[in-house]
């Protein structure tokens, strides 16, 4: 018989697992999928308007699954359901080319595993809950898989499609997701799975608490601000001459930081407590993206910006999930993870895949860094705010 810590050991390993797996897809898609609908023939705002398809799922979608992984209490099933879906779909972009059917399957593709993260961290907090909240070194040590999942793919599939050519692309998304699947079918059961007797608590008044609304209003700019990056960055160094090696290359590197900073997450973290977190990451934000705009054609400016990655992104996920988790207990997690990427990731991604677009198209493609600066500055203003309520008490 397994005893109970080793069989604890073994599920965040399979969690790392999927978390590696989940990432991959994620460092296959965002950095040349808008190189495949260049190859295409599609235009700037098209592709904007294509790769916001990501953020319009993350809407509405995560919060359908989460609703049913709170209620139902199986978290595990459903995320091996979204796998499933993603597969589906990603097998449909084999027969697709022109705007409107590459559109849609998108869509599908996202709908899909817009279900996987949310469930993912729910369950995942469940596992790694403490009187204290949630451990921030074991979720860091479980967290680093994802982003080690995102280098590989962002530096092989570089490579690869550099040899094999961009056409290639839709069968590389269809591998990366097979490898999804077989993540999530690998996943132990939990506790988390038991079903409840009693209705799940409403979310509604959580909401309405200021230091709730401020801290999501602070999330929504920042990730604003990162849109530019998700979207249109591999764009970017393209127009300034940059080949797609030295595309991967650069965002390898933001990963490389990213993974150092999970992987000692519980001696960073205690630095300053969450809410503080919020702050440093959008000052660090404004600048990030103020180098990005203004020193773009210098290389090493961009590996600057690129390594302070570990705090725009790494610090701030990491301050959002124990945030999250402090202001949504217990049945409410898996809801509160869901509105942390629909208004963080869902709508901050539509406004900037489609307000990007345009505003590329009319100022080119520095303008839209500028702008990202603008939103990081915001970003700062809404985190500071919520920092004052709390002092409030």
């Amino acid at each position: 018989m397994t005893a109970p810590g080793v069989a604890r050991v073994s599920g965040l390993r399979r969690f790392g697992g999927l978390s590696f797996a989940y990432f991959a897809t994620i460092g296959l898609f965002n950095p040349y999928a808008p190189l495949w609908f260049q190859s295409l023939g599609f235009s700037t705002l098209v592709i904007g308007s294509i790769s916001s398809l990501q953020s319009w799922t993350r809407v509405f979608a995560p919060y359908a699954w989460s609703w049913s992984g709170d209620h139902s209490g199986r978290r595990v099933e459903l995320i091996r359901l979204a796998a499933a879906g993603a597969l589906l779909s990603a097998l449909g972009l084999l027969g697709v080319k022109s705007a409107v059917p590459v559109a849609a399957v998108t869509a599908l593709l996202f709908l899909a595993n817009s279900g996987v993260v949310p469930l993912y961290e729910a369950t995942l907090a469940h596992l790694l809950q403490t009187p204290a909240g949630i451990d921030p070194a074991r979720y860091g040590r479980v967290r680093v898989w994802g982003s080690v999942g995102f280098i590989a793919a962002v530096t092989s599939c570089g490579a690869l499609l550099e040899w094999a050519g961009i056409a290639a692309f839709p069968y590389f998304v269809a591998a990366m997701n097979t490898l999804l699947l077989l993540a999530a079918w690998r996943l132990p059961a939990t506790r988390a799975e038991a079903v409840h007797d009693e209705p799940a608590p409403p979310v509604l008044p959580l909401l309405r608490r200021p230091e709730v609304a401020w801290f999501f209003a602070s999330v929504f700019f920042t990730v604003l601000a990162h849109s530019s990056l998700y979207a249109f960055f591999s764009l970017y160094l393209v127009s300034l001459g940059y080949g797609k090696a030295a595309v991967g290359g650069l965002w390898a590197v933001s990963v490389a930081v990213e993974i150092a900073f999970f992987w000692g997450q519980g001696r960073w973290f205690a630095k300053f407590t969450p809410q503080r977190w919020l702050e440093v990451v959008a000052g660090v934000t404004v600048a990030r993206f103020v180098a990005t705009a203004a020193g773009g054609a210098y290389a090493p400016v961009l590996v600057l910006a690129q390594l302070s990655h570990a705090i725009t992104f790494a610090a701030h996920h990491a301050a959002c999930i124990a945030l999250v988790n402090r202001h949504f207990p217990g049945r409410l997690r898996g809801r509160g993870q869901a509105l942390y990427t629909t208004l963080g990731y869902g709508l901050s991604g539509v406004l900037g895949g489609v307000g990007g677009g345009w505003l590329i198209s009319h100022l080119g493609f520095a303008a839209v860094f500028w702008a990202a600066a603008g939103c990081a500055l915001l970003g700062w203003l809404c985190a500071r705010q919520a920092t004052l309520v709390l002092a409030r008490g």
